[in-house]
């Protein structure tokens, strides 16, 4: 195993056994994190890619297995670490912010008590000493007066500030990664930039490696290093944030980009991508988004396309760039 990533994510594979059947949540997933860097994971809800984050932390519901693959940190395949070696790892290697603040922290606690509780747990400080980095977090992560706001509960902070104080929980270790789950849906436009540029400023400042997942391209444009799109559990296409943005080759993607609304003056109508999410119970035999693409061909619906290499930083896993491949180097052979 390459030990030069910070974390490799080799052929994940994870399902949920239900009663209806097992439902394959991530099909074959693989990427690597190297310190420092931001990736981002794209796609609708039901996509995969929250499972995929939740398969590196182990916190799956009761119902999911990782059936498939290895998720290694630093070389060690933490997939098969004990629950023991888990709970060190969580919070002391990798913490995870959830998408609703609301959910995550208890409305009977006052914010001090859980923020110092997670000192406490993971790190050696106790006390006065525990309180004392409580303040440091909460200051670190743009809370004014943050002594005041320890003896305060939740429901007493807004939305965005509650998003910050979730921030300074999973920084309370140092971790080596911070995963982002949708950290800025809850919120408003305006607190939404706050909460990416804190987050851009405390990449650079810490030398974390972030991950963020999100159903929105336009969140992550300017902040990740690459940029990784998911459909029915299996990346369509990878790249630089400029590849996805402006040389996307999977119709998908191409679909998400024109989703989004433009700010250039102009009045233009959405399209939004036809028909339904697939049923995750019963998967194409071909690609998962033929049903959905307007320009599949016949062997999108017989077989699941590799990932074929666009240039260094860019990759798509579609067929309809396997033809434009074959045609283009019939034309050159043709001018030979």
């Amino acid at each position: 195993m390459n030990n030069e990533h910070l974390l490799s994510v080799q052929n994940l594979h994870t399902s949920f056994f239900t009663d209806n059947g097992e439902v394959q949540a991530v099909n074959g997933v693989s990427f690597n994190l190297d310190k420092g860097k931001v990736l981002g994971i794209v796609g609708e809800s039901g996509s995969g890619k929250s499972v995929t984050a939740y398969s590196i932390m182990r916190i799956l519901a009761d119902t999911g297995k990782i059936v498939e693959g290895g998720i290694y940190f630093n070389g060690e395949d933490i997939s098969k670490f004990s629950e023991k070696q888990m709970r060190d790892f969580r919070g002391k290697r990798c913490s995870i912010i959830f998408q609703d603040p609301m959910t995550s922290l208890n409305p009977v606690f006052t914010v001090g008590h859980q923020l110092i509780e997670a000192i406490t747990l993971h790190t050696d400080k106790h006390g006065d000493e525990a309180r004392k980095r409580a303040i440091e977090l909460l200051t670190l992560v743009g809370i004014n007066e943050p002594a005041k706001r320890l003896k305060q509960y939740p429901i007493e902070h807004s939305g965005g500030m509650r998003q910050r104080v979730m921030i300074a929980m999973a920084l309370a270790c140092e971790p080596d990664i911070l995963i982002a789950d949708e950290p800025t849906t809850a919120l408003d436009v305006t607190i939404q930039a706050q909460i990416l540029e804190l987050m851009q400023n405390l990449q650079k400042q810490l030398g974390l490696a972030i991950i963020m997942v999100t159903h929105d391209l336009g969140v992550i444009a300017e902040m990740c290093d690459e940029i990784i799109v998911m459909y029915g559990g299996r990346v369509c296409e990878r790249g630089t944030a400029d590849e996805i943005f402006y040389n996307p080759h999977h119709e998908y993607t191409k679909g998400l980009l024109r989703s989004i609304p433009t700010l250039d003056g102009e009045r233009t109508r959405l399209s939004p991508i036809l028909g339904t999410p697939i049923n995750m119970l019963n998967l194409p035999k071909g690609c998962a988004f033929c049903p959905r693409c307007e320009e599949a061909m016949k062997i999108c619906l017989e077989e699941v396309p590799e990932e074929l290499v666009i240039n260094e930083n860019h990759k798509a896993a579609c067929w309809i760039n396997v033809r434009d491949a074959k045609t283009a180097g019939g034309e050159e052979n043709g001018d030979e």
